[in-house]
């Protein structure tokens, strides 16, 4: 089993609130995997010190092969972050944004790199256009096409539906199908358990600053009560199990 991340003890605190206490779990290459958790849980806090944004105060992690804190640039050429604000320039026309990304990068052909993602994200037609006349959907397209120029093989998105309406959303779910599917690993974090529940092959619960649940969602069902069998037997959906799960560690720590 490849893996594509593998983070063992990680600890972080923000002055005296400690908001990481020791969290482990692994990525397996070319999976869609979900780190789910309430509003403070740390799910950023992850993403930033995966990505080398941040340091950790404890504990060690690999990406694509490579330790975060002693080859952080070889983690950042392996990897691309989308933040849960689209992060385009609004003054710049959709074409003027990916062209731009591709100059940075240095690639050697930055109109066909344009080109090719303009037509994979269906912006072709509004490629002239200034970003800021663009629909929520259309910007969280563009931001995912800019965050794909290089070829990442690790992709991070940290809570890339918030604030998006139900069609956008859509949109959403659809290219992380599409980026796994072409054997793009994708790191998903998100409060939306609809979300986790329809995209991702592992799912783990992030609560308190540890892991508390990690598995397919097939394994975390097995964690809820048995279900009651009158004339059909009912499947938890994720969000029943969610806090079923985190209201039993609860009961745990007051007990």
């Amino acid at each position: 089993m490849e893996l594509a991340v593998e983070v063992k003890g990680l600890r972080k605190s923000f002055k005296d609130t400690e908001v990481l206490k020791g969290v482990d779990f692994e990525v397996k290459r070319g999976e869609i995997f979900a780190l789910l958790g309430a509003n403070g849980a740390g799910k950023t806090t992850v993403v930033r010190i995966l990505a080398t944004l941040l340091e950790q105060d404890g504990g060690t992690a690999t990406v694509n092969g490579f330790d975060i804190a002693s080859k952080p640039g070889n983690v950042r050429n392996a990897i691309s972050l989308t933040g849960q604000f689209a992060a385009v320039d609004e003054i710049l026309t959709g074409r003027e944004n990916l062209l731009m990304i591709a100059r940075l990068r240095h690639l050697a052909n930055p109109r066909q790199v344009a080109d090719e993602l303009l037509k994979r994200f269906g912006l072709t037609e509004a490629e002239g256009r200034r970003v800021s006349t663009y629909s929520g959907g259309m910007r969280r397209r563009l931001d995912i096409a800019m965050s794909l120029i290089g070829k990442p093989q690790l992709i991070f998105l940290d809570e890339p539906t918030t604030g998006l309406d139900p069609e956008a959303r859509m949109e959403t779910w659809k290219i992380v199908k599409e980026l796994a599917g072409g054997g793009t690993t994708v790191f998903l974090t998100t409060q939306y358990l609809d979300e986790a529940e329809q995209l991702a092959d592992r799912i783990a619960i992030l609560h308190k600053g540890r892991i508390i649940a990690n598995g397919t969602l097939a394994e975390l069902k097995k964690l809820f009560p048995p279900a009651k069998t009158e004339y059909v037997e009912k499947q938890p959906s994720l969000e029943e199990i969610f806090l079923a799960i985190i209201g039993t560690k609860e009961g745990n720590h007051n007990e």
